[in-house]
């Protein structure tokens, strides 16, 4: 059986909850909160010890996702919102000092849009470790001393991204890297929807289904936090949602059409996910799906997130201040 790829922590434990509705996940916690009048939901997953991060496949640490469908549209009030709740779960995640040094590394390919997010972010960060020493005392205490970089891909730079990214640490020697990349999701509701923070790194690629070697604690030396958005969807998990719906309008106005219908809804997710893969084979087994306005959509999710990291590593700097100064 095929496991239906996932980057995202929410998902596995709901996928985990699903088959075991009666039981908790050892060693994994959640809480959820909501915002914006229930348009906005924050959910932390917490794993705690081992136990929880072989059921999750996870590390340990903590997994924090901002939900909403206002994201995706032109709604500058509510992108307002998400960019605090964002803002603010960063800043707890983060846990700086005011002298700490950021690397922020905008992972992927700038030339294919489901892939650009990390690169579009990297070019709205207010950078300042190389005035640092030229500020004023007020203006000093109001920034951080902070870097941004992209690395490409290894298709274009011929150069593995964890290499190019423990070169820099070496050389820049900062407290904190922060990386942030595209995503693949599970259900094709949280496309374009959801942003992922966790603190235990990122593995560049992941959303594109081509992980390259994790950017962490463990390769780099210091801590990382990754941020993500799923941008991609497999083509097999679009056709089992598709499948899913379809089962329930039949059910709903054919309860009697047959044992054909029975035996697809018995199906475990595994089982039809897996039914799924090898009926498109070699079709389309291996392609990606991403919405037609998905341009528009990773521009605004890069100014949210870019927003949201500005307000974050400077303590002094607020959402009109990043509007005069990034243009």
């Amino acid at each position: 059986m095929r496991n239906v790829y996932t980057d995202l922590a929410i998902e596995v434990a709901e996928t985990i909850r699903h088959a075991y509705p009666d039981t908790d996940i050892e060693g994994v916690g959640m809480e959820v909160t909501e915002a914006l009048e229930g348009a906005v939901t924050t959910t932390i997953v917490e794993i705690r010890n081992e136990m929880g991060a072989r059921a999750m496949e996870r590390p340990v640490g903590r997994f924090i996702t901002v939900e909403s469908a206002l994201m995706k549209e032109n709604d500058l009030d509510a992108h307002d919102e998400i960019i605090k709740i964002v803002a603010d779960r960063l800043a707890a995640l983060a846990e700086l000092a005011p002298t700490d040094v950021i690397l922020v590394v905008g992972l992927g390919n700038s030339h294919v849009t489901p892939d650009a997010l990390g690169p579009r972010v990297a070019a709205k960060i207010l950078v300042t470790r190389h005035v640092m020493d030229d500020l004023t005392p007020e203006l000093g205490d109001a920034v951080r001393a902070v870097a941004a970089v992209s690395p490409g891909v290894m298709g274009t730079t011929g150069i593995e991204t964890a290499e190019i990214v423990r070169g820099l640490v070496a050389r820049v020697q900062p407290d904190l890297v922060i990386a942030i990349d595209a995503l693949a999701a599970r259900h094709t509701k949280r496309i374009n929807a959801t942003i992922q923070m966790s603190d235990t790194g990122v593995s560049p690629g992941g959303g594109m289904g081509q992980c390259r070697t994790q950017l962490s604690k463990e390769t780099l030396g210091v801590p990382v936090i990754g941020i993500g958005v799923p941008t991609v969807v497999d083509a097999a998990t679009l056709v089992n949602d598709t499948m899913d719906m379809m089962l329930t309008n039949i059910a709903e106005n054919c309860p009697h059409d047959g044992a054909f219908y029975e035996s697809l809804r018995t199906l475990t997710e595994e089982e039809k996910y897996d039914f799924i893969c090898e009926s498109l084979t070699p079709y389309a087994g291996n392609m990606f799906v991403t919405p037609k306005e998905v341009d528009a959509v990773v521009e605004r999710l890069a100014r949210i997130i870019a927003n949201a990291l500005n307000i974050a590593l400077h303590p002094g700097i607020s959402k009109d201040d990043i509007d005069r100064f990034m243009g």
